[in-house]
């Protein structure tokens, strides 16, 4: 299984998310399932994640090994699972979805959040906003890569993905 997670510019949310959930898969033993990240805008294409982005997530244990990509419409060939940071991220690689098997892939991250029950929340971008925002952006992805983690222990990624897709 391959996870690609998506952001606006992937300096800051996918690449912490990747890292996130690098860090997780090893600890579960889950090393059938790897991960990559892009951003949908080439803002920042061969650059490294947000130096605040790194510093939160670097406290937290994760390594940052990967560059800012854009993402382009061969990743759903390459992709199991597209997880996307809030629902803009979401509108524009669906945008670039060239079947259905491509909208399939496509999932907020929030889906797999401990209080998706409540509503899928986006990850909101803490790009130029105070140290606090990582913070937060930290603690609602560590939440939600727990879930997705869990989720493909128990075999049930699709069955949160056609949940949030009837949803949409």
């Amino acid at each position: 299984m391959h996870v690609m997670t998506v952001c606006l510019g992937n300096i800051c949310r996918s690449p912490a998310a990747e890292a996130v959930l690098v860090h997780r898969l090893e600890e579960a033993g889950l090393d059938h399932v790897t991960v990559s990240a892009a951003g949908t805008a080439d803002y920042h294409v061969g650059s490294r994640p947000h130096p605040e982005s790194v510093a939160e997530g670097e406290g937290r244990g994760y390594a940052f090994t990967t560059r800012a990509a854009q993402f382009v419409v061969d990743h759903f060939d390459e992709a199991d699972l597209v997880l996307v940071m809030d629902a803009a991220n979401e509108e524009d690689v669906l945008a670039l979805a060239r079947t259905a098997e491509d909208r399939a892939k496509v999932v907020r991250l929030g889906a797999f959040a401990s209080d998706a029950a409540d509503g899928v929340r986006d990850v909101p971008d803490p790009w130029g906003q105070p140290r606090e925002a990582y913070v937060r952006m930290y603690d609602q992805v560590e939440d939600a890569v727990d879930g997705l983690v869990r989720a493909i222990r128990e075999d049930r990624v699709d069955e949160v993905v056609a949940a949030q897709h009837v949803a949409r």
